[in-house]
């Protein structure tokens, strides 16, 4: 279309705004009514955060690059704006007052009204675990209307060193077995509508670069037809950090081809760089309409195009827009539903690695709490948390919820006993001035309580987080050494950690009179963890990873091969002090009567398992039934063994249950010599057990038939059913 075409708003109501006609017909519309200028606006965000005053966003001054000029972008369309409530500390309803104006500037300013819409941030070291549970946060997210995004795909959790942003050294096995299949659980049945990619490079290719993975497999294979988004900065780092562009319309036009849609957070590459590149020819614009198309089709089908479209949100309903102040508060982000389910995750979550009889405490009169975490009400939270990401940069900002200490949930617990609290040292000053006192306190006790662990923050403002990597996995600061003075002191040491990792423990791992790890459990955690010392909760967490022996096993898990594992060749054992699964409970549970329906089945069939837990304590609990694979003979090397299902059996004391699991052969797949996934004939263990090293039932059965192909439409869990014992 011409210039002057192009210039003209749309006078009639057009096919884009017919919510009856069919999503691709509005989005071809659209797409060909538009200039390019219009069509690249569509795939770049806007950082910026909303106004604590009710007024329009503002843009975000970041050391990286210049805050985008609005004035000039708005004419031409936004496709995101990026971090609005992230940005600034903000009242959630004048933040919601801001955007809706900012949104509605934003459609009245282009002619066809287009709105825009590390170890602590990982789930787990296990695959199985890491897609079970990252994919029922998707549904969660996306039962609620909102647009989930994947990240970071892929292989972002591999980097050497343990190093953030470093490069990944992963072959295309390991990479197909252990970091894809989380993802396409994700995809195949979480929903996802978004990806994020990864800045690192695998194997010297960059995934912001790689249109094997960000198209071939993503889409092409597996089917996903959302928008994939390009972390902060990644397209430009494709010339500035990685060197496979020799500028930002190079770079801009290597990220589309291999398939990144949006550029994030602010237009850069794919502004003023990317439209000269297609004006001259170097970049084709069919990419820019592939890419727009699944910005639109997504903005169509959240009904962003439709012409009752409202950027005022319900909880603004009725509300007086000239009265910003009177909006202050009215939007409750911690409602009471919210904080009782937080406990409950709380609780379920806490995990007792190790217990002498002294846990549950039984009415102690004199209880020494110590450590820097003790009373630290932001010791429950991770560095992307709303106090410690944005909060912390905002000196006076209240933090804006509830967050009570483990010292006030104690005394509340213990109303009874005497509680003296001392600090000892800092999380990671490597004080000692303290320890002295501390060491009075807990002999003058009759149990000591150590609360050790993490400062989440990010880029060196913590000691956990991202960008706050560790050379180690000792205890930061001085914690270790007020540890042993602790352990030294002659009262019985309960070791509670707060952390952001698995850290060594040295000699309180045996020494301890019991050890009680939480990975920074929210809101309600110091009520989780004082409910575990009383005995109110009866702990049921697992480990989603291993708790190393020594502070210098990194990177280890439960998931090597037979050689990383202890052996004569080495004359270091990497076990771990507590292995990936295991957590204690304060009832016994026995498992028993192990049946299998057959112990042939073809390379197409499945097993189908029976076991009864009963529980034979005096309390009730909860049981935590994990299914290891162990595949004896194989093609390519194998893990050891593998989780490949798990579940929980709530019982009252004497309470027994039947237990059903079936077992697909689909779950024996992995990546042959030949790169394609494969079931094998031969024989295979299925491991009933409490964690990875604690094996209660074992069956032992046979694939029969020939080698058979799968792919991204295998069968992907294991099933388990549940029934009164009989």
């Amino acid at each position: 279309m011409n210039a002057d075409v192009a210039a003209e708003s749309p006078s009639a109501p057009s096919l884009w705004n017919d919510p009856t006609a069919p999503v691709a017909a509005r989005v071809d519309a659209l797409i060909d009514a538009m200039t390019l200028q219009e069509k690249t606006a569509q795939l770049v965000g806007a950082w910026a955060g909303a106004s604590d005053e009710g007024g329009e966003v503002a843009p975000h001054q970041h050391e990286m690059e210049e805050p985008v000029d609005l004035d000039a972008l708005l004419p031409h369309g936004l496709g995101q704006l990026t971090r609005p409530f992230g940005t600034v500390p903000v009242d959630p309803a004048l933040g919601a007052l801001s955007l809706a104006r900012t949104q509605a500037r934003i459609a009245a300013s282009n002619r066809f009204g287009i709105p825009a819409g590390r170890v602590e941030e990982t789930i787990g070291e296990d695959p199985y675990l890491v897609g079970t549970i990252g994919t029922a946060y998707v549904q969660g997210l996306e039962s609620a209307g909102i647009v989930a995004t994947l990240k970071h795909f892929a292989g972002y959790s591999a980097s050497r060193a343990g190093r953030n942003l470093a490069p990944v050294s992963m072959g295309p096995r390991e990479r197909a077995d252990v970091v894809l299949p989380p993802f396409e659980m994700a995809v195949r049945e979480g929903g996802a509508r978004s990806v994020m990619n990864a800045y690192t490079d695998t194997d010297g290719v960059p995934s912001a670069a790689d249109e094997n993975l960000l198209t071939g497999l993503l889409r092409d294979t597996w089917g996903f037809d959302g928008t994939v988004v390009a972390d902060y900065f990644a397209v430009a780092f494709l010339a500035t950090l990685h060197g496979v562009a020799a500028d930002w319309a190079d770079a801009a036009g290597t990220a589309l081809h291999a398939g990144i849609d949006v550029e994030l957070p602010n237009v850069k590459t794919y502004g003023a760089p990317l439209t000269e590149a297609v004006a001259d020819g170097r970049v084709p614009e069919e990419l820019v309409d592939r890419a727009l198309r699944r910005v639109l089709t997504q903005k169509v089908t959240l009904g962003l195009l439709d012409p009752d479209w409202d950027p005022v949100p319900a909880a603004l309903d009725g509300t007086d827009p000239a009265d910003p102040e009177a909006l202050r508060g009215r939007v409750d982000l911690d409602s009471p539903g919210n904080r009782a389910l937080a406990r409950t995750l709380a609780e379920e979550a806490v995990v007792l690695l190790a217990n002498d009889g002294t846990l549950p405490l039984d009415r102690p009169r004199r209880i020494a709490l110590i450590g820097p975490n003790a009373d630290e009400p932001t010791a429950v939270l991770g560095c992307y948390s709303f106090p410690q990401h944005i909060g912390v940069q905002h000196p006076g900002t209240p933090l804006g919820i509830a967050l009570p200490t483990l010292r006030e949930t104690l005394a509340t617990e213990f109303p009874d006993a005497a509680v003296t609290y001392v600090r000892g040292t800092g999380v990671d000053d490597g004080d000692l001035t303290g320890l002295d006192e501390a060491v009075r306190a807990a002999r003058e006790a009759d149990v000591t309580v150590a609360v050790l662990g993490d400062r989440a923050g990010l880029f060196g403002r913590g000691t956990s987080g991202e960008g706050c990597d560790a050379e180690t996995l000792e205890l930061p600061g001085a914690q270790q050494q007020l540890l042993d003075a602790l352990l030294d002191s002659g009262t019985p040491v309960v070791t509670v950690l707060l952390a952001g990792r698995p850290y060594a423990l040295g000699r309180a791992v045996t020494e301890s009179a019991a050890i009680v790890q939480s990975f920074f459990p929210g809101e309600e955690g110091t009520h989780a963890i004082a409910g575990v010392l009383s005995g109110r909760v009866n702990p049921s967490g697992r480990l989603p990873v291993g708790v190393p022996r020594t502070p210098g096993l990194q990177p280890g898990t439960y998931l090597g091969a037979r050689l990383a594992h202890a052996g004569d060749a080495s004359a270091v054992d990497p076990a771990p002090a507590f292995p990936f699964g295991h957590g204690l409970s304060y009832t016994r549970f026995d498992w028993t009567d192990l049946t299998a329906d057959t112990q042939e089945a073809p390379t197409d069939g499945e097993f189908i398992l029976a076991l009864t837990v009963r529980n034979t304590g005096d309390r009730p609990g909860t049981e935590v039934v994990q299914l290891y694979l162990h595949d004896p003979v194989a093609s390519v090397v194998q893990p050891l063994q593998r989780l490949v299902g798990y579940t929980r059996v709530a019982l009252e004391p004497g309470e027994s249950r039947r237990l059903t699991v079936t077992v697909p052969a689909d779950l024996a797949s992995f990546t042959g010599r030949d790169g394609r996934r494969i079931v094998e004939p031969g024989e295979l263990e299925l491991r009933l057990a409490a964690s990875s090293t604690d094996r209660r039932l074992t069956a032992r059965v046979t694939l029969t038939g020939t080698e058979r192909h799968v792919d991204h439409t295998r069968r992907l869990h294991a099933t388990f059913t549940q029934k009164p014992a009989t």
